[in-house]
Order: structure tokens, then C-alpha cells, then sequence
């Protein structure tokens, strides 16, 4: 069965996500292109998903970034690879490899996890997070600590159940402070 793996980046010290337009956003950004502690591992890491999945906000903001970018690292795995958007308002996805799941959230992902090779790579946005996590379907979590204290923001956990314990996996410092974090769904 493959493995449902959330992926955050832009998360801050202080337990918020990196809103659009905001100070933390800005700093997010303005970091050295070699942010990440091993690139090739990570690119990896994507290149074997069997899906890509976002919400329809995420879709739309990544879409517009990726589908005709031919410089970006990830334009090339997220162009070929399979996606699927979680909508209920999305009429269509003009992005290549891309499926709308509007069905229950639960029986979607229980189609993606039966077969073969891969994983499945969340993007976001926050609602998809938190439904995910309300229905206990994450695997693990990537989180991308930045060291930063946003003080104001969307927090990644609103609304889970305060029973929610993840078990520490691994984690990796870079050079410029930010922690990536791998976290177990712990059952």
C-alpha cells in the first residue's frame, strides 16, 4: 500500500505557515537557491511519486508557476507526473497528467494507495492538510522548519485532534538554518 506523505515548506519556528504577501512569505524566498541540506535526495524523493496531489488552490498557484517552466528543478517531475487536484469547484485542469477528485476525500486517496511502486506526495494547501489529517490519512509529514517567528499567520493544526502524535523519523539542519523534519503518523 503506498504511503501518503505530507509535504510543508514554509513553516515557522513559532507553528505558522507562510501566508502570501507577508513578511515570512518574503524572508521564505529571499534564501540562497541551495536551501535545501541534499537536493538530489529530494529530487528523488518526487521523481518516485506515484501521484501528486493538491487542493484546488495549491493546484492553481503551483500550475501557474510549473506548467510552462522548463529552468525550475521540480517543472520537469511535476510536468510528466501524475496529479490529482481535490476539488469540488474545480470544473476542469488544463495542466497535463491532471485528475479532479470532487468524491469523498477518503475513498480517493484509498484508490491511490492500492498498487505498486511510489508514494504520494501532498503539496497542500492547508484545508487538504487538515482534512487529511481529521481523516487520520497521512502517513508522514515533511515539514520545512524556517528560523523564523511569523507571530501572525495560518496554523497547520487548527482543527486536528489534539490526540495526534507523530514519532520524529529524521531530521536535517542546512546552512542557513532551515530544519527539515520527517515526521510518522503514529498508530
Amino acid at each position: 500500500m503506498r504511503k501518503l506523505i505530507a509535504t510543508v515548506f514554509n513553516y515557522s519556528l513559532d507553528g505558522l505557515l507562510a501566508d502570501e504577501g507577508t513578511e515570512f512569505w518574503k524572508f521564505c524566498f529571499d534564501l540562497p537557491e541551495n536551501s535545501e541540506p541534499d537536493d538530489r535526495a529530494h529530487l528523488d524523493f518526487l521523481q518516485s511519486a506515484y501521484a501528486h496531489v493538491m487542493g484546488r488552490t495549491a493546484y492553481e498557484s503551483i500550475a501557474a508557476g510549473m506548467a510552462t517552466s522548463t529552468d525550475h528543478p521540480f517543472a520537469g517531475i511535476l510536468n510528466a507526473g501524475r496529479k490529482i487536484v481535490f476539488s469540488r469547484t474545480l470544473k476542469s485542469a488544463d495542466w497535463a497528467n491532471t485528475t479532479i477528485a470532487a468524491g469523498d476525500t477518503t475513498e480517493e486517496i484509498d484508490k491511490l494507495r492500492l498498487g505498486g511502486d511510489g508514494h504520494i506526495v501532498v503539496w497542500g494547501g492547508v484545508s487538504l492538510w487538515r482534512s487529511l489529517m481529521r481523516l487520520d490519512l497521512i502517513d508522514e509529514l515533511q515539514l520545512s522548519m524556517f528560523p523564523y517567528v511569523a507571530g501572525e499567520g495560518t496554523r497547520l493544526f487548527d482543527g486536528v485532534p489534539k490526540s495526534y502524535q507523530l514519532d520524529l523519523v529524521s531530521s536535517t539542519a542546512s546552512s542557513n538554518g532551515i530544519v527539515y523534519l520527517l515526521y510518522r503518523r503514529h498508530r
